[in-house]
This record gives structure tokens, sequence and C-alpha cells, in this order.
């Protein structure tokens, strides 16, 4: 670690990730007039729509969750009109995943939100400030994809998303 990061410095990261997740969850859904989906959701959510076509048991390994959890999280959203499932028509036990057009507008529409209440709080910053936060988006995008790979490198050997040789 260098010695421009301390254990401080990195609780306050954090912490404020975590405030600005919360708060622009919240305040999205608010401006959308809907109760947000469960955090499990929306992960199910995301991930059909990176990899349509993504069977449940990938789904449970990319997620690192037991594959019956994503099975009963896909059947809420299948419920709810906002997942498709579709056996595989080369292997019948395997049901592949897609959003429906439902999702996709849902999703469209609370990035949309969430977009517009960002642009309107960042105009609200002095340019330095505005350009800082701008340009660590990559970074903070990098840092998740590093916490990832730690977590993966992490799982037991043959546990879901356990790191594979």
């Amino acid at each position: 670690m260098t010695d421009d990061v301390t254990a401080g410095a990195a609780e306050a990261l954090g912490s404020a990730v975590a405030d600005l997740h919360r708060v622009l969850r919240r305040s999205t859904s608010r401006r959308i007039g809907r109760a947000p989906l469960p955090d499990a959701q929306v992960e199910v959510l995301r991930l059909v729509e990176r990899c349509p076509e993504i069977s449940v048991k990938e789904a449970a390994e990319r997620l690192h969750t037991a594959a019956n959890t994503v099975s009963t999280l896909v059947g809420d959203l299948a419920g709810a009109g906002l997942l498709e499932r579709a056996r595989d028509p080369h292997n019948r036990r395997i049901v592949r995943l897609r959003l429906t057009p439902a999702a996709h507008l849902r999703i469209a529409e609370y990035v949309a939100h969430r977009r517009d209440l960002l642009l309107d709080a960042l105009h609200r910053l002095d340019e330095p400030a505005r350009r800082d936060i701008v340009r660590a988006a990559g970074q903070l995008h990098r840092l998740a994809d590093l916490l990832a790979d730690q977590e993966r490198a992490d799982q037991p050997p043959g546990s879901p998303g356990a790191a594979r040789p």
C-alpha cells in the first residue's frame, strides 16, 4: 500500500461510495415513483443485461451465490415481467435468461433519471471538483474490478465463482 492511502482514507472512500449509492437509489426511485427492486434482483438484471442468454448456473457462479438462490430471484423477476426464461435448444436441462422489453424500459428509465440527478448535482459543484469526480469514475470502475478479482481469488475451491486455474 502506498503512503498516500491510509486506513482512514479507505474507510472514507467506502463510506462515500455507500452514501452515494444509497442516496442515488432512493432519489431515483422516488423520481420514477416506484419502489426500488432489492439489490440482489438488480444484480441479476444487470448480469443478464451484460450477458444475455446466461444460464441460471452461470449466473450463480458469476454472482458467487447458490444456484437455488439465483433460481428464486429469477422466479421473482420473471413473475414481475422483467425476465424471460427459455430452455436451451441444445440442452433442455439448461434455462437461459434474457431481459423482457419491460425490463429494458425500466432500466433505461432508471439510468436516465439517475444521470439527470447526477448532472444536476455535478453542476452545483465548482469546476475543479466536478472535473476530479468525473475523472475518478474510470478509476472507481478499476477498483471495483480489483475487488471482484480478489473476491474470486478468496473463494474456497469448488465454491460458486471460485477462481479456476
